[in-house]
């Protein structure tokens, strides 16, 4: 019998370097899993989005022993990542760790090197930002809205572009002046309803999407988290419509929108009493 000792897949407390392993194995084109061998970075990436906002989820709702697993799964992500990379001789999962470690180093000279730690967050804040700068203008990213990540979810794509056109004076200064174009978008969006290609409807939309995120950054208020919290709320209130129809033996088909409002209603009620 073949001694296993030393093979880390047995190795329970083995950790990353189990991981990495299983991976190899996985990804081996002889031996590996089909499914695995198939994948590439397009194909994987979408699962890494998904495996960040499930962790992102696992820490709004507190649950700590489900996050243990969520970051796992997210890790996975940057271990597959690697081991393609590796594979085709880009770069390694120890130099990935190695980047990140230097790029901490470099973005916090008041821990790492000589610059006194006697400052407040919101200056170390503006001092990360030069240093981010410095670092695009090294990737010869000159223009101002260079190196906005174009995976971002939209709507945090759309804070981060105008949180950089605001460093440079491109900002309403005033809230009302937002709202007053919130107001001027959503008459063009009725308009376009009517008069317009469904392209063009899209369009006006947008706008109207991206004013709505400018309004949350002015307002102090994250647009992913705030439309997040919707949807929860959302989804809490329709459950007690679905269970109020379910006691009495019905489903919301089987209902109508006058009577499914008045128990969106009574659950609303319910809600804010119960907080």
């Amino acid at each position: 019998m073949a001694d296993d000792s030393r093979d880390p897949i047995h190795d329970v407390e083995a950790g990353l370097p189990r991981l990495l392993e299983v991976m190899r194995r996985l990804r081996d084109p002889e031996t590996g899993c089909p499914w695995d061998i198939e994948q590439d970075f397009a194909s994987i990436a979408p699962y890494t989005i998904e495996e960040a906002y499930e962790v992102a989820d696992a820490i709004e709702r507190g649950e700590m022993g489900e996050l243990e697993g969520e970051l796992g799964d997210l890790l996975l992500q940057v271990v597959f990542h690697a081991q393609m990379a590796e594979e085709a001789g880009h770069f390694s999962f120890d130099s990935v760790a190695g980047v990140v470690a230097q790029k901490m180093i470099d973005r916090h000279p008041h821990i790492f090197g000589s610059e006194s730690r006697d400052k407040s967050a919101a200056q170390q804040t503006l001092d990360w930002e030069k240093i981010k700068a410095a670092e695009r203008a090294a990737k010869k990213e000159t223009r101002v809205l260079d190196g906005v990540a174009l995976g971002l979810p939209a709507l945090m794509r759309a804070v981060k572009l105008q949180k950089r056109a605001a460093r440079v004076g491109f900002d309403w200064p005033e809230v009302g002046q937002v709202v007053d174009k919130i107001a001027e978008e959503a008459a063009e969006l009725v308009e376009a309803r009517d008069e317009l290609t469904p392209a063009e409807v899209a369009e006006e939309y947008g706008d109207l999407l991206f004013v709505m995120a400018n309004l949350g950054r002015h307002l102090g208020v994250d647009p992913e988290e705030a439309l997040r919290a919707a949807n929860g709320k959302f989804t809490r209130r329709f459950n007690a419509v679905e269970d109020a129809l379910a006691a009495e033996g019905r489903r919301p088909e089987h209902s109508d929108l006058a009577e499914m409002d008045a128990l969106w209603d009574a659950a609303k009620v319910a809600e804010k009493a119960a907080e």
